[in-house]
């Protein structure tokens, strides 16, 4: 698996409008772990594409009604199978931390790479996105040399009176 002008060469791509510049390009210090599932708890929707791009119809599921307008993207989806989705080039800005702080930095897209899988919090994610997720920080950290190991975090741990993903059925011994 290669990186090639900040896109995955083996990840299919939907590109998202819901990126910008980041104020320091060759800043890419962070991964932060997401978790998604549109609706929740459904698998293999055409959804999470459709949020990421603001295409998402609020009459196909109540919980859309709620969503539809936001404009939030990731840079990378990895599905219950192992594929992957990349809908940010990876020396952009996506849109997918919010109101967040890791170790005393603000704004942590700034400075991250998002990952979401394709799961929920009280679900276990599968051992193809495990294997996938590790091949992908491999060339995440090949190509990105601020990047390391030991600055992988989750989204509950930079915005923790926000958010609780990638939750407790994420097993971060499977990546570290």
């Amino acid at each position: 698996m290669t990186i090639n002008q900040h896109w995955l060469t083996y990840a299919t791509r939907v590109a998202s409008p819901n990126y910008d510049e980041r104020p320091d390009p060759l800043d890419i210090s962070l991964i932060v772990m997401h978790c998604i599932s549109l609706p929740a708890g459904q698998f293999g929707t055409p959804y999470i594409d459709q949020l990421f791009c603001n295409t998402l119809n609020s009459d196909d599921d109540p919980y859309f009604k709620e969503i539809y307008q936001l404009t939030v993207s990731a840079h990378l989806l990895i599905k219950r199978d192992g594929s992957c989705t990349q809908y940010v080039p990876f020396d952009k800005r996506a849109w997918h931390a919010g109101k967040s702080n890791y170790q005393g930095r603000e704004r942590c897209n700034d400075f991250s790479i998002g990952i979401e899988l394709e799961g929920t919090e009280t679900i276990a994610y599968t051992d193809a996105q495990y294997d996938q997720l590790k091949k992908v920080i491999d060339s995440l950290l090949t190509h990105y040399p601020k990047l390391s190991k030991q600055h992988i975090t989750g989204h509950s741990d930079i915005a923790p009176d926000r958010k609780t993903d990638p939750g407790p059925s994420f097993d971060w011994h499977r990546i570290k």
